[in-house]
């Protein structure tokens, strides 16, 4: 049984999505862009658009119960692979081992011309 998954402190859906989905043992979120959802702001530059990406992620598992350690797979989008470094220094930091797997690719556009958005999966 599906059950969505919302909370005000990720930023709202621009279109007929989920913020994420529970599906008991397994929850999909959406791809996570780095909108404040306090502000609607856009912060400037890869590392701080990855952090706020990822903080949005927490919010969205925190609502779901979890954690980022429940973080089982990533899907990375970025808007030039030349970001990939910068990006994945804050990754780093905020993942711990046994890291998520993780497909990182290179986009030609990303919603609201943003650097980066994030999808997840986690496992209960």
């Amino acid at each position: 049984m599906k059950k969505v998954i919302s909370t005000k402190a990720a930023p709202a859906a621009i279109g007929p999505y989920s913020q994420a989905i529970d599906l008991g043992n397994m929850v999909f979120i959406s791809g996570q862009i780095p909108v404040n959802p306090a502000t609607g702001e856009i912060p400037e530059g890869i590392k701080a658009q990855t952090a706020q990406s990822i903080s949005n992620i927490k919010a969205i598992l925190a609502e779901a119960g979890l954690s980022i350690n429940n973080v089982v797979k990533t899907t990375v989008f970025l808007a030039d692979m030349s970001l990939f470094g910068e990006m994945n220094e804050v990754y780093g930091t905020e993942f711990t081992e046994p890291y998520p797997a993780r497909s990182a690719v290179a986009v030609r556009e990303l919603p609201k011309q943003v650097l980066v958005e994030i999808e997840t999966i986690a496992v209960k």
